[in-house]
């Protein structure tokens, strides 16, 4: 994902409404995932909807991690993908994820990004480099069935994230995606996203 430096937001929140997200820019892998807003019980939701597909939709943006440096947002599954090996090419499909990328220089591929994924078969909370690029790295806050069909509420320190992953200590970011992917091992899954922010505080969204 090529990421293009804007101005540095600085404020106590960011928020990303389902609307705001689904008018992002998409960018394909393989197919196009469809996304469309829905309405659940009074709350906008984003639909990601993979049938053996990958797009992802992204915002590029500089984001300044000092004065909002906690990435928060609330995330829904229908399953999970049984049997694959998830630190390989043929299994690199997450039902669920949400990145943040850093740039780090001045060519498209010079770029580190922190991928938050619901898992199915490795452990929540491990990390791994993905498979097609190590400037790419997985770190697993959900796995397999246990919660599958409820809201989890996630919040992530990304400058802690970083330094864990890469070692180093961003103070922004430039930008951020999500997406559910289903293109390696030919897998469908539904994924439902909301409440997506930057903030400075580390209290967790009140999700649906």
């Amino acid at each position: 994902m090529a990421l293009v430096a804007g101005p540095v937001i600085a404020a106590g929140e960011l928020t990303f409404s389902p609307d705001d997200i689904n008018a992002w820019p998409t960018r394909s892998f393989e197919g196009e995932t469809a996304y469309r807003v829905i309405e659940r019980e009074g709350t906008e939701l984003l639909e990601a909807r993979a049938r053996q597909q990958a797009s992802a939709k992204y915002l590029e943006r500089e984001i300044d991690l000092d004065e909002t440096p906690y990435l928060q947002w609330c995330w829904r599954i229908s399953g999970v993908h049984e049997g694959l090996d998830e630190t390989r090419k043929s299994g690199d499909d997450y039902p669920a994820r949400v990145y943040v990328a850093r740039k780090t220089g001045l060519l498209p591929w010079q770029v580190e990004s922190v991928n938050y994924v619901w898992a199915s078969s490795q452990p929540a909370g491990s990390d791994w480099p993905n498979a097609f690029t190590s400037r790419a790295q997985l770190l697993a806050l959900q796995s397999g069935e246990s919660r599958v069909g409820e809201w989890v509420a996630e919040v992530r320190d990304v400058r802690k994230d970083y330094q864990r992953l890469f070692g180093n200590h961003p103070d922004h970011i430039d930008g951020l995606a999500l997406m559910s992917d289903g293109d390696n091992a030919g897998v469908d899954a539904t994924a439902w996203f909301t409440h997506l922010a930057f903030s400075s505080s580390a209290e967790p969204p009140a999700c649906p």
